[in-house]
């Protein structure tokens, strides 16, 4: 108190209950317009951000639609709904431009339009291969993956599926197929289409495994009498905002973004709102 009198040229007086009530209002006061002000970042809207993420004057937002935990159904104009669409239309609304969704049956046929002009922002996983064509923001939400094995199966944990004869079912070009073309080093990979093709090759071949989603697996084990979903997670798939990468003023922006909205609680909000089980806001960067 005496230093702040001192740097202010205020006379010397004792504290007080008043003044020391005061000083701590003061710093309370400064403690959140700094918090504000790091926190609405990316509420700053720069001509170059406006630029690059609404060139044709509309939000142009990639949903992946395979994903049933972001998109939960379709409004009566037939657009997507769910967490993913909101978070694209939230983004619009700091543009100030109208938000339009340019949909794709799968991530992997969302990742390969990046850089086409076909889209301004998608909302899919965040993994190296597609990371070479889209700048990616920090994930917002997260969802675990894991496998289901047969009755009677001698995998007991994670662990052990990666070993020789064993094949494991999955959904070719999702996030976590990806993670496993990188990672699985002994057993064999059996790609499909679809999430239910998957799970449909998983039984009808007699796999020894099947890789998805967690929130899917507890759907899928109701069709596996005796199967069993391992405890854990071989990874978490980190679903983002991307951007072509030749966008670095908005990559920057978007990174601001979606830190914001997990900190502010929107994920949250949004994740409550459209009522998703098996979905987590992403930890801070």
């Amino acid at each position: 108190m005496t230093q702040m009198a001192n740097a202010l040229n205020l006379p010397r007086q004792p504290p007080t209950r008043f003044s020391r009530r005061r000083l701590a209002v003061g710093f309370g006061l400064i403690t959140i317009a700094t918090y504000f002000n790091l926190h609405n970042r990316a509420t700053t809207m720069t001509p170059d951000v406006k630029r690059e993420l609404a060139p044709t004057g509309t939000l142009r937002v990639g949903i992946n639609l395979s994903n049933f935990l972001l998109v939960t159904g379709k409004a009566a104009n037939g657009d997507p709904v769910g967490v993913a669409p909101d978070m694209g239309a939230e983004i619009a609304r700091r543009l100030g431009v109208p938000v339009s969704y340019v949909t794709y049956k799968t991530p992997g046929e969302l990742a390969d339009m990046a850089a086409t002009n076909t889209w301004d922002i998608g909302l899919i996983g965040a993994e190296p291969q597609r990371a070479a064509k889209i700048a990616f923001s920090p994930a917002y939400c997260e969802i675990e993956a894991t496998y289901i094995v047969p009755a009677g199966s001698p995998l007991k944990t994670l662990a052990d599926v990666d070993a020789a004869g064993v094949r494991i079912a999955v959904t070719a070009r999702a996030a976590y197929g990806l993670w496993l073309e990188r990672n699985i080093k002994r057993a064999t990979l059996v790609g499909t289409d679809t999430l239910d093709s998957a799970t449909d090759r998983f039984l009808a071949d007699k796999l020894e495994a099947l890789a998805g989603l967690k929130p899917k697996l507890l759907s899928d084990i109701t069709k596996i009498p005796g199967g069993k979903i391992l405890d854990g997670h071989f990874m978490t798939v980190q679903q983002a905002i991307g951007t072509a990468r030749t966008n670095t003023a908005s990559a920057e922006w978007l990174r601001d973004f979606a830190e914001e909205a997990k900190a502010s609680g929107l994920v949250a909000q949004l994740i409550a709102k459209h009522k998703v089980v098996g979905l987590s806001v992403a930890g801070k960067s």
